[in-house]
């Protein structure tokens, strides 16, 4: 069975602009992040190889690292079966992917019956984004 090349790309229209992008360390497999792009941000991202999302709070094209440092070159992208969701995986430079200072946006584990924050801050966020 061979495999053709396929060219075709995200599906924007099916969530009103936008998508989601799982961003998991090229490295070692971990979820860093969930963030959405546009097609503008997708484009951005293609052309400078660094991860460039929508920011669905201010309302504006967002480079990931622009303020904090902590930018995410991306090694390699995967879109879904539905073209509707990509995976990006990366190389997080700088210690953390999380605003809150976090290196994973998921620290957050259930345990009996409420969320405990697992592992430790690598930031302050009041240094970082005055």
């Amino acid at each position: 069975m061979t495999v053709g090349i396929v060219v075709m790309g995200p599906n924007f229209d099916k969530g009103e602009g936008l998508i989601p992008a799982v961003v998991q360390d090229d490295r070692t497999g971990e979820v860093l992040m969930l963030a959405y792009m546009n097609e503008e941000a997708w484009l951005k991202t293609l052309a400078t190889g660094r991860a460039h999302y929508w920011s669905r709070s201010r309302k504006c094209l967002w480079l990931k690292g622009e303020t904090s440092g902590h930018f995410q070159l991306v090694s390699e992208v995967r879109l879904d079966c539905d073209d509707d969701t990509l995976l990006l995986k990366v190389k997080q430079v700088g210690s953390a992917a999380c605003h809150t200072g976090y290196r994973s946006c998921f620290h957050r584990k259930w345990v009996d019956g409420d969320f405990m924050t697992v592992g430790e801050a690598v930031f302050d966020p009041k240094e970082v984004y005055r």
